[in-house]
């Protein structure tokens, strides 16, 4: 026989799953309609092959794809340094240039993406008076640097303080004890924290509108404008061509794939660290 707190505790379970359901089901709804709609449209040449002009069929978006990887990892290669070296700031000093850092940190993380556009636009492209893969890898660094000094901040605060005092203890100066001791046990979750900013900029068409603008053909030089894979998708979708529209729904499949496997990979290297950590 269920008692009455049996009861009660099974169906606060099934408003849980229910919640749980309700919360993944956009997601699996926006997941399962971008397949049936770029499944069809996705093949090798549209990986390997650069865009057709308008009135040929066929094309791809190899420009596209290699050019967001490359501003992502220009992006990257300056904020999270950066985050990161601020977000130790702020979990080892309590003084008021901190609480000032990650006031602004918040701030910044709330920013609209187009005005971050708009921002990047008026310190890069006007005085370089040209558009360019550095002002959208400035643009989408802005971005990330926030989302990394507070995930940083935040996973150095669970570290317990006996490692800090052990380390102490045994000699360590306080810089040595924080890179040696403190930021390696937690080392996974700032990946994780860095992960997800990357997750967060790889979607962002806004501020390369205004700064790396869009590139027909492939280049790799950082000072000329670079085709995006969201600037691609958007350019595409706003067409009045079929052909563009079932490109464009390809595109957004192989940007949630490529976020998907990089998370997937990211989460794997995560667990070794955390192997490493306690072994």
């Amino acid at each position: 026989m269920i008692t009455g707190r049996q009861l009660r505790s099974h169906i606060i379970v099934a408003l849980c799953f229910g919640a749980v359901a309700l919360a993944l089901l956009p997601l699996a709804l926006i997941l399962a309609y971008v397949i049936e709609r770029g499944v069809t449209s996705i093949s090798w040449s549209f990986l390997t092959e650069m865009p057709k002009p308008v009135g040929e069929s066929g094309g791809g978006m190899a420009n596209a794809i290699v050019g967001s990887l490359f501003v992502i990892a220009i992006a990257a290669a300056f904020a999270v340094p950066i985050g990161v070296c601020t977000g130790i700031y702020l979990a080892e000093f309590r003084d008021r240039l901190a609480s000032a850092i990650r006031f602004a940190a918040d701030v910044l993380n709330g920013v609209p993406s187009i005005v971050i556009g708009i921002f990047a636009y008026a310190v890069v492209v006007l005085p370089l008076r040209h558009f360019s893969a550095l002002a959208g890898a400035f643009a989408l660094g802005v971005m990330m640097i926030p989302i990394v000094v507070r995930t940083t901040e935040e996973l150095l605060r669970l570290v317990p303080e006996t490692l800090r005092e052990g380390a102490l203890a045994l000699g360590a100066t306080r810089a040595r004890a924080t890179f040696s001791v403190v930021v390696p046990a937690a080392l996974p979750g700032i990946i994780t924290g860095v992960l997800v900013a990357i997750a967060r900029i790889a979607g962002e068409t806004a501020p390369l509108l205004f700064t790396a603008f869009n590139n027909r053909f492939f280049t790799a030089d950082p000072r000329q404008p670079i085709s995006t894979l969201t600037v691609q998708i958007f350019t595409y979708a706003i067409s009045p061509y079929d052909e563009w529209h079932r490109q464009a729904w390809a595109g957004a499949l192989v940007l949630i794939a490529m976020i998907l496997v990089f998370s997937i990979a990211a989460r794997l290297a995560t667990r070794r660290l955390e192997r490493m950590t306690r072994a």
